[in-house]
């Protein structure tokens, strides 16, 4: 079995030491609960970690204020903690900070274990959660760039997406295939995998929301329904027409053409010359004909679609960095 450490382990392990050991240094009482905030607040995306520490912190200056009223108000009794936690779950759910329970739960028995609240008491725990809460923030602000791994994850696709055409190439031309169909359901892994990747890529942004590749790969991701959808039609083509040829010699350099150059408006005038020809071709004279001819009239509109769907999309500006993806659009 692989054992494999990743960075937010790292940071984890480093940051829980870091705010335990200042904690301690400061002089605060229960100084490993800031390890423990911590802990809970290092995530695997900026904004979420900011997110997260924001409700933590909330939770945690209400499960001070829920303290005094009724400890205080009441009894230090282990049943008044029941009544305390059976008031404060719902109004940290309702106030959308129960991401903060756990811990503000930790800073409740703190108190209840000192039997008093006084303003030493609550500046040690409004302490060490600044700590824990501070510490696992800074930890956060590194986040290793995922633009490799997105553009693998691109390149990966397009290759995809040109074998997939080069089998319907084939048999459009021979009508037949001893193809197995793997480029389909990787491809389909593929998109899924990226798009999470891409949706962690923008929670990493804080300044900014958008991301080129998270744009690309719903783009993908729609052209490759229509790819799923013209399959069946290709394969219901049984028979061999001079339109096939056609259709075959379009995919054909479609498909080496499947990269980050803006050629979608090209193809797309010529699938409209074709179109135009298929109209000025004499009428079929069988049944067979007619059906391969309708099917691959469907055909071509689907790839009207697919090519529209990117000749639609929003463009994909060139960044700071050169790179295979960042020319603005795609076949």
């Amino acid at each position: 079995m692989k054992f494999k450490i990743g960075y937010r382990t790292i940071k984890t392990a480093i940051g829980t030491s870091a705010s335990i050991i200042l904690a301690q240094i400061l002089g605060f009482d229960n100084f490993v609960s800031a390890g423990i905030l911590t802990i809970l607040c290092i995530q695997v995306t900026k904004k979420k970690s900011i997110k997260t520490s924001w409700n933590r912190f909330s939770a945690c200056l209400l499960a001070m204020l829920f303290s005094i009223v009724f400890f205080e108000g009441m009894a230090y009794h282990p049943i008044i903690i029941g009544f305390l936690l059976l008031f404060f779950i719902p109004t940290a759910v309702m106030l959308k900070i129960s991401d903060g329970i756990v811990t503000s739960s930790v800073i409740i028995l703190h108190i209840y274990s000192a039997g008093e609240v006084t303003f030493d008491i609550l500046m040690n725990e409004l302490g060490i959660i600044t700590i824990g809460i501070g510490v696992a923030l800074l930890a956060n602000l590194y986040m290793p760039s995922l633009d490799q791994k997105l553009l693998e994850y691109q390149i990966q696709i397009e290759e995809n997406f040109k074998r997939i055409f080069d089998e319907i190439v084939i048999y459009l031309r021979t009508n037949e295939s001893n193809w197995d169909g793997l480029e389909i359901t990787e491809t389909a892994q593929l998109i899924e995998e990226a798009q999470v990747l891409a949706y962690r890529d923008v929670e990493n942004r804080l300044l900014r929301n958008e991301n080129v590749y998270y744009h690309y790969f719903k783009m993908r991701e729609k052209q490759f329904e229509i790819i799923e959808r013209v399959l069946p039609i290709v394969i219901s083509i049984s028979y061999t027409i001079e339109q096939g040829e056609m259709v075959a010699d379009f995919m054909e350099e479609l498909a080496a053409n499947i990269h980050p150059g803006n050629t979608a408006n090209r193809f797309l005038d010529k699938l409209y010359e074709m179109k135009s020809s298929f109209k000025s071709m004499e009428l079929p004279k069988t049944r067979e004909e007619f059906e391969a001819r309708a099917a691959l009239f469907q055909f071509v509109r689907e790839m009207e679609e697919y090519l529209w769907i990117k000749s639609s999309a929003k463009e994909l500006k060139r960044g700071k960095k050169e790179n295979h993806f960042t020319e603005s659009g795609a076949n």
